[in-house]
C-alpha cells in the first residue's frame, strides 16, 4: 500500500507525552496506567486506520491483482488475441474517480497509522531488551501492565486486548489475546484500578485520560464516516458517468437523479434451452416497443443485475448461433470444401468467384472468434496447400478485396501464422493493378492472372462510388504488415481525390468519371444504399484505423454526416418512423435499402468517438439518429409475415402505411446489415434490447431459411416456404458473425478502442494495437 510523504495531519496515533515520572507509589501508577492508555489509543486509531486504508484501496493482495491483470491485459494488446479487455474497460472510470477521492485525509491517516505501528515496534524491542536483562518489572511495564505482585497488577491490561467499540478488532482466542481463555472483551472502558489505592488525583487524571481518548475517538470515527460517505458519492457519480458514456440511462446530460426516475427495463427473459426448437416460432409481428422509435432510451439501465441478466441470457442464445455456423460448416466441408460457395438445397458446389476458396476464407475469422479452432486449422491447411490465384480470371476487384483480402488479413490478424500474410500479399499484388488508371482510381474489374483491368459496361463504365472508396482499411494494414508502402499509397490517394470532389452537403453522387485524370460526377443519385454505401463507413473506420489522427477522413464524415441530417433524415406516416431516403435530381425518393440499415451502427461509432465528445451536441444528434434508424430497420424485419426483412422498402406518404414491401424486392438474401447496427449498439450503449431484436430476428432465419444442407435466401419474405438454393459467403462471413458477437459477453473483439471491421465483417487491429 502506498503511503504519501505528505502532512502528518492531526498527529493521529503519535506518542504523547506524559507527566515526569517521580518517585513514589502513586506516581508510579499514573505513570503505569497512563502508559496502558496511550499504548491503547495507538492500537486503536492503528486498527480504526487499516479499516479505512482496506476499504478505499483494498488490500496488498488486491494491489497485486490489479498489477496482474493490467500486465495481463497489456501482454494481450501486445501478442495478438487477447481476454479481459472488456472487463478493464468497464472498471476504468470507477477507478479513476475512486483513486481522487480525499487523498491527502486517507493518507495522512495511514501515515499516522504507520507511526502507530512503528512506535508499537519500539515498545517491544525495550521490552525484549529488558526481558534479556532480566528487568521483568521493566518488561512488564512496558508491556502496558505491572509485574506480578504490584499492587495494581491485572493480567488483562495488555494493549493486545483493546477491542474496538463497534466490535472490530480482536476476538476471543484470536491472535489478540493474550491468555489462553481469554474473550477479548477488554476495551479501554474496561480499565480496571484499585480506587482503595492511590489518590483522588490519580482517579482524576485518568478519568479525563479517558474523556480525552473518547473524544479522539469520536472525531475519528466521524473522519472515518465522512471519507467512506465521500467514497461512496465518488463511486455513484462513477457509476452513472460510466454508465452515461456508454449512453444508457436516461441519455444525454442525465446524472443519478434522471436515470433513478425511469422504470427499470422490462423485457428480461429466461436463458433458452438447448434443446429449443425453433420450428414453433411465430414471429411476433411489428409495432412493438414503440418507446424506441425516436431515439431514446427509455429505461434505467443502470443496474448490474440487469446487465448480468442480460449475459447470462445472451449466452444461452450464442450457443444456438454456434450451431447453425456448425451446420452449416459440417456440410460445407462434406460437399463442398474449397469451392467458392455450397448450394444449400441440392448440396452442389461452385466456384462462381474465380474457385478461390471465398466461403471457405470468408468464414475463417468466424471459425476463431467461435471457437471452432480445429476447423480453423483445417482451414488454414487447405490456404497453404491449395488457394492460388494463378488460373483466377475475371473478379470484382471490391468484392475481391473485401472477401477474400479481408478473410485472410483478419485471419492472420488473429492466429499470426504466416502462411494468411503470404496469400494475402500474392493476391494484393495482383489487385492493386486495378489502381493504375489516368486519375488513381481503381477500376471495378481486374483479371488476376493477366493484371488487365476495366469498368463494368452495364454501368455505362463509371466508378461505382462504394467500390473505390472501400477498400482502404484492406490495403493500409496489407502495407503495415508487409512493409509494402505502395498499397496504402495507392489506396489513401482515392480519399484524397474525392476529399477534393466532396460537394458543400458533403453527399456524393454514386458514379464518378475518369476525365482522363480529372475525375467528376455522373448523375445526381445518392444514396446509403447499393453503390453508394461503404465509401461513408470508410471515412470512418479508415480514421479509427489510423488511431484518430488523420483527421481528412473525420472531416470528411462529419460533413457528410450533416447532409445526412439535412436532407436525407425522413419521417414515416403516420407514426414518424425514421429512415433515410435516397435523392435523385434533388427530388426525395422514400425508400431505403436493407443495405443502409449499417448506418445504425456507423453512426453510433461516430458519436462515440467525436472528437467532441459524446455529450456533445453533434455526437448526440448522431447518436440519436442511430437508434431511431434501427429501430425502424428492426420494423422492416417484424412487419413481415415471416420476420425478416426484404431487399429495400417503400415508405409512401399518405396511405395510413408507415412501410411496404415492394414487388420488386421482396427477397432476402441472408443480409447482415441489420444485426451489424444491433450488435454496435448493444455493445457501445449495453441496452439489452438490441439482443432481443436480434434475437427475433435469428429465430426467423431459423425457421424459414434453414435447409438440410445449410441456409437459403428467401423468395418472398411475406409468402413462406419459398427458399431459394444459395447461400453467399456472407452469410457466414458476416450474420451469423455479427449475431455470435451481439449475443458474446465475452468476445475480445472491441470495436472502440481495439478493432476496426471491414465491411465484409472481417475485424483487424489499429493501428495503434
Amino acid at each position: 500500500m502506498r503511503i504519501s510523504n505528505g502532512s502528518s495531519g492531526n498527529n493521529i496515533g503519535r506518542r504523547r507525552g506524559t507527566p515526569r515520572r517521580k518517585t513514589g507509589t502513586g506516581n508510579m501508577i499514573l505513570n503505569q496506567k497512563s502508559i496502558l492508555i496511550l499504548v491503547a489509543l495507538c492500537a486503536t486509531i492503528f486498527s480504526m486506520g487499516l479499516i479505512v486504508g482496506t476499504r478505499i484501496f483494498g488490500t496488498p493482495e488486491d494491489a497485486n491483482k490489479n498489477d496482474n491483470s493490467k500486465n495481463n491485459n497489456n501482454n494481450n494488446s501486445n501478442g495478438g488475441a487477447g481476454t479481459g479487455a472488456s472487463a478493464a474497460q468497464h472498471a476504468s472510470p470507477l477507478v479513476a474517480a475512486t483513486s481522487k477521492v480525499a487523498p491527502s485525509d486517507i493518507q495522512n491517516l495511514i501515515l499516522e497509522s504507520a507511526r502507530a505501528v512503528k512506535f508499537e515496534r519500539e515498545l517491544e524491542n525495550l521490552e525484549e531488551a529488558a526481558r534479556k536483562r532480566g528487568d521483568k518489572k521493566l518488561a512488564a511495564h512496558l508491556r502496558g501492565g505491572l509485574a506480578p505482585g504490584d499492587v495494581n497488577y491485572n493480567p488483562h491490561h495488555a494493549v493486545d486486548d483493546v477491542v474496538e467499540a463497534d466490535g472490530v478488532g480482536g476476538g476471543g482466542g484470536g491472535d489478540g489475546a493474550m491468555y489462553a481463555g481469554d474473550n477479548g472483551d477488554h476495551n479501554v472502558d474496561n480499565v480496571q484500578h484499585n480506587e482503595g489505592q492511590g489518590d483522588s488525583m490519580h482517579n482524576h487524571f485518568v478519568d479525563a485520560l479517558k474523556r480525552e481518548m473518547k473524544r479522539d475517538m469520536d472525531k475519528l470515527a466521524k473522519g472515518e464516516k465522512k471519507i467512506i460517505d465521500g467514497f461512496h458519492k465518488a463511486e455513484d457519480k462513477a457509476k452513472d458517468a460510466a454508465m452515461r458514456l456508454r449512453g444508457v440511462g436516461g441519455g444525454r446530460g442525465t446524472g443519478s437523479a434522471a436515470t433513478s426516475s425511469l422504470p427499470m427495463y422490462p423485457y428480461m427473459t429466461s436463458p433458452i434451452s438447448a434443446n429449443y426448437d425453433f420450428s414453433h416460432y411465430e414471429p411476433l409481428g411489428g409495432s412493438r416497443f414503440t418507446e424506441y422509435k425516436e431515439g431514446d432510451s427509455p429505461y434505467d439501465l443502470t443496474s448490474t443485475s440487469i446487465l448480468h441478466q442480460s449475459d447470462e441470457l445472451a449466452r444461452s442464445r450464442r450457443y444456438h448461433v454456434l450451431g447453425a455456423m456448425k451446420h452449416v460448416w459440417k456440410n460445407y466441408k462434406e460437399f463442398a470444401f474449397g469451392r467458392d460457395e455450397l448450394h444449400p438445397i441440392s448440396k452442389s458446389a461452385t466456384s462462381n468467384w474465380g474457385g478461390m476458396g471465398t466461403t471457405l476464407v470468408d468464414s475463417l475469422d468466424t471459425l476463431w472468434l467461435m471457437g471452432m479452432k480445429d476447423e480453423f486449422w483445417e482451414g488454414r491447411d487447405w490456404v497453404r496447400d491449395n488457394l492460388s490465384h494463378d488460373h483466377v480470371g475475371q473478379v470484382s476487384g471490391f468484392e475481391t478485396t473485401i472477401r477474400s483480402l479481408g478473410g485472410l488479413l483478419a485471419a492472420y490478424d488473429f492466429s499470426k501464422d504466416k502462411t494468411f500474410l503470404d496469400k494475402a500479399d500474392d493476391l494484393g499484388s495482383r489487385l492493386i493493378k486495378a489502381y493504375d488508371t489516368p486519375s488513381g482510381l481503381p477500376h471495378g474489374s481486374i483479371n488476376l492472372r493477366s493484371g488487365v483491368s476495366s469498368n463494368f459496361g452495364w454501368n455505362s463504365n463509371a466508378y461505382i462510388l462504394a467500390e473505390i472508396g472501400t477498400q482502404q482499411v484492406e490495403y493500409r494494414y496489407l502495407a503495415r504488415a508487409t512493409g509494402k508502402e505502395l498499397y496504402e499509397k495507392k489506396s489513401d490517394h482515392v480519399f484524397e481525390i474525392l476529399h477534393d470532389m466532396q460537394p458543400a452537403d458533403g453527399l456524393f453522387p454514386q458514379n464518378i468519371r475518369d476525365g482522363y485524370g480529372s475525375p467528376s460526377f455522373s448523375g445526381s443519385k445518392i444514396s446509403f444504399g447499393a453503390m453508394g454505401d461503404s465509401t461513408y463507413e470508410y471515412m470512418l473506420k479508415v480514421w479509427v484505423q489510423g488511431g484518430k489522427k488523420e483527421d481528412m477522413y473525420r472531416e470528411m464524415w462529419d460533413k457528410a454526416m450533416m447532409g445526412v441530417h439535412d436532407q436525407l433524415v425522413q419521417k414515416t406516416t403516420p407514426n414518424g418512423l425514421t429512415f433515410l431516403a435516397d435523392r435523385d435530381n434533388g427530388r426525395i425518393i422514400r425508400k431505403m435499402d436493407h443495405l443502409a440499415c449499417f448506418m445504425g451502427g456507423a453512426l453510433a461509432l461516430g458519436a462515440y468517438t467525436d472528437p467532441r465528445g459524446l455529450e456533445s451536441d453533434r455526437a448526440q444528434r448522431d447518436l440519436k439518429t442511430a437508434k431511431a434508424l434501427t429501430y425502424t430497420c428492426y420494423q422492416m424485419y417484424a412487419r413481415t409475415k415471416t420476420g425478416i426483412a426484404p431487399e429495400f422498402m417503400e415508405f409512401p406518404s399518405g396511405n395510413g402505411d408507415d412501410m411496404q414491401v415492394p414487388g420488386s424486392a421482396h427477397f432476402y438474401i441472408l443480409r447482415p446489415e441489420t444485426v451489424e447496427a444491433f450488435y454496435y449498439l448493444n455493445k457501445l450503449t449495453g441496452d439489452p434490447i438490441y439482443r432481443e431484436w436480434g434475437w427475433e430476428v435469428f429465430q426467423s432465419i431459423e425457421k424459414y431459411c434453414k435447409t438440410k444442407y445449410g441456409y437459403g435466401s428467401l423468395k418472398d419474405v411475406n409468402n413462406p416456404g419459398f427458399v431459394e438454393d444459395r447461400m453467399e459467403s456472407f452469410f457466414m462471413a458476416e450474420t451469423l458473425k455479427y449475431l455470435y458477437l451481439l449475443f458474446d459477453p465475452d468476445s475480445e473483439i472491441d470495436p472502440l478502442n481495439k478493432h476496426v471491421f471491414n465491411t465484409e465483417a472481417h475485424p483487424v487491429r489499429i493501428f495503434e494495437n
